[in-house]
């Protein structure tokens, strides 16, 4: 996957692009990976958060912490994402993507309520990367491999399986976070 990687998650932003009726370009150097994987990020937690049932919108009056629990699952899954970009020496900023992350899943929030969702989000991406429990270890380990199988469902003819098919895995584990945290 050495030198492909970036290319796959460049050709996934794309298709998930024209999935969402938008006019991408056919041109993959126009898809900077560490954009992508941002993208994806945001795109694979938005398909998360429907296929468990929830609703940000409602939450946001409810229970707001709740998607400090939603950014926190995106900043997973863009971390999966981009750490094998290490061996192409791309470097992804977690700090600033973290911001855009946020922005993109909750636009419709005052700064103030973003500002508190960003640091809430890393504070429990921190909670559950830190974490020794074996229960944890394995939800990182398992959350990686669904991020990676989505990858590979989505660019590889050859995938056993298509991406669809893990949205409801990958809702499974939001479920499982929102249950750790609620």
């Amino acid at each position: 996957m050495t030198n492909q990687y970036s290319k796959n998650l460049s050709l996934l932003h794309a298709l998930c692009l024209a999935e969402q009726d938008a006019l991408p370009s056919s041109n993959l150097e126009d898809y900077d990976p560490i954009k992508a994987a941002s993208y994806l990020a945001c795109f694979i937690t938005a398909k998360a958060i429907k296929e468990a049932s929830r609703s940000p919108a409602d939450e946001r009056y409810d229970n707001f912490d709740m998607l400090s629990v939603y950014q926190a699952f995106a900043l997973m899954v863009y971390a999966y994402l981009v750490l094998p970009l290490g061996s192409e020496n791309i470097v992804a900023d977690l700090e600033q993507d973290q911001i855009i992350i946020a922005r993109s899943l909750f636009a419709e929030l005052t700064n103030e309520e973003l500002v508190d969702i960003v640091e809430s989000g890393m504070r429990k991406f921190h909670l559950v990367g830190d974490a020794d429990a074996e229960h944890w270890t394995h939800y990182r380990e398992d959350l990686d491999k669904a991020v990676i199988a989505f990858l590979v469902a989505g660019t590889d003819d050859a995938a056993p399986f298509e991406k669809e098919e893990l949205i409801p895995v990958l809702g499974a584990f939001l479920s499982m976070l929102c249950e750790a945290f609620a």
